[in-house]
């Protein structure tokens, strides 16, 4: 049996090339990431058409993940050492651009390419500098200036990122620069479109409208929701109901919050998007010591494994494999430990069945029923023909423990359905009735040599063939029988 949790990989300068990212698709990418908080638009169409290249020639399809990159609060310039802040010593902060000649900061003052800073804090608040390594209390804000005392010193250097856990500085999360980013990912057909510091659905919703504004046939590309502030858990069912999927970012979830919060909060949006039929992916530090190492802590072994109990549809490697030593080796091991979690879900794996409110819906009354059959029967794959992809994403929340081979006539949607968890492409004709679909499932398992003649499986799909709806109708058929 196949690994049904999903691996996706950022990619960058020690996975761009061709040769590389030939390994990490056989070592087990399913969804390339893409972050544009780095390179450029003519780097990245370089790595995306080669991810597509080396998918097409090992016949193993990989979704593309578009991360927007969002407002990035950063240090400005510094001395190239950086500077020392030492615990007790009292810090001013300038926003960029607000005093009469930019200046390179020091021990005493400190410039901060943040918008509205003196009118967004107030006494009381902290800024974490640095993913949260060094902290600062605001003590007072006088004009353009925001006083403050460092709680937590170190070494500080340029462009380190800046958060405000609760602070309002009333900027846009949607940018110029994501808004041209967002352009360029639906002229070249990204899969999957994932927005940073997302606080509300009103986030989701701004992203949904301006798609249709710059790309109306390519509007209805999947949002990933990136739940990484507190704001975000707040408001977690509304973002659900307007997002296709979230995304768990533990790194600034954890600075935002506390990291004793994070395990927790990672269980709560798992269920929810499981709850929601919703794609979820986990992300942040999964594997992060093998940047450097060739093989993880059993620290992060445990992680990765417990993320797979918890019932995440993916997992996900950061700078393992964009800028790590190790990046193939990382999508080896992350498989490895998948594979070894989901040998004992029966044991400890905690994932919920669809709640009873949810069967009241057609579509997943018959996805459950779907997987009823299969385990009663004990048939060894589940078929679904699937044209936008969500009839797969219904069968893959309904989890059976058997794989799910989604048969879709669409190229777009060939590659967007390796986001799935247990689900496997397939590209086949379309079908305009039921006895067509028959003989592309046989045609499917003979050629692969996966079942034999007298197997069976349990196929799903929508009714009358053809008609571009939801699952209603599901059959066991017997591999090789007429219909």
């Amino acid at each position: 049996m196949g690994r049904f949790a999903k691996i996706v990989c950022t990619l960058g300068p020690s996975s761009s090339d061709r040769a590389t990212i030939i390994k990490l698709i056989e070592a087990g990418m399913d969804v390339a990431r893409l972050n544009f908080s780095h390179g450029t638009h003519e780097t990245h169409l370089t790595t995306l058409n080669l991810v597509r290249e080396c998918s097409k020639e090992l016949g193993k399809p990989v979704a593309i993940l578009q991360d927007l990159q969002g407002p990035k609060l950063r240090v400005g310039i510094l001395p190239p050492d950086g500077i020392i802040l030492r615990d007790g010593s009292q810090l001013n902060l300038f926003t960029i651009g607000t005093q009469s000649v930019d200046f390179e900061g020091d021990e005493k003052s400190l410039p901060l390419d943040v918008p509205n800073l003196s009118r967004g804090v107030k006494a009381g608040n902290r800024i974490l500098l640095d993913d949260g390594k060094l902290e600062l209390l605001v003590t007072s804000v006088v004009g353009e200036v925001v006083k403050t005392r460092v709680v937590q010193g170190g070494l500080l250097k340029s462009h380190k990122g800046v958060n405000l856990p609760g602070a309002d500085l009333g900027i846009p999360r949607f940018t110029e620069k994501d808004r041209q980013d967002l352009e360029f990912g639906l002229a070249n057909c990204v899969d999957f479109v994932a927005i940073s510091f997302v606080e509300s659905e009103l986030d989701v919703l701004l992203v949904r409208e301006t798609m249709k504004a710059l790309n109306p046939s390519r509007a209805n590309t999947p949002i990933i929701a990136k739940l990484e502030r507190p704001e975000a858990v707040k408001n977690l069912h509304a973002i659900m109901h307007a997002a296709d999927g979230v995304m768990v970012a533990r790194g600034d979830l954890g600075v935002e919050t506390s990291p004793a919060q994070v395990p927790i909060v990672q269980k709560e949006i798992i269920q929810s998007a499981n709850r929601h039929a919703k794609v979820v992916i986990t992300a942040t530090q999964m594997l992060e010591s093998m940047i450097n190492n060739p093989r993880p802590t059993r620290a992060e072994a445990s992680d990765v494994a417990n993320a797979i109990f918890d019932g995440t549809d993916a997992v996900m490697l950061s700078g393992e494999t964009a800028s790590g030593e190790f990046p193939v080796e990382s999508v080896k091991m992350m498989d490895s430990i998948i594979r070894e979690a989901e040998k004992h879900m029966a044991e400890w794996s905690h994932v919920e069945e669809f709640p009873k409110e949810a069967l009241k819906d057609d579509a997943l009354v018959i996805s459950n029923a779907a997987k009823t059959l299969a385990h009663d029967r004990n048939v060894s794959n589940i078929a679904v023909f699937t044209q936008s992809g969500k009839t797969a994403l219904l069968m893959s929340k309904a989890r059976p423990r058997v794989p799910i081979i989604a048969f879709t006539p669409e190229p777009r949607t060939l590659s967007l359905l390796s986001m799935y968890w247990g689900v496997t492409p397939a590209l086949v004709q379309f079908s305009n009735s039921l006895e067509e679909m028959v003989q592309s499932v046989d045609r499917h398992f003979k050629e692969r040599k996966h079942l034999k003649v007298g197997e069976q499986v349990v196929l799903i799909s929508g009714f009358p063939v053809g008609a571009m709806r939801l699952p209603n109708l599901a059959l066991l058929h017997t591999i090789g029988k007429e219909v």
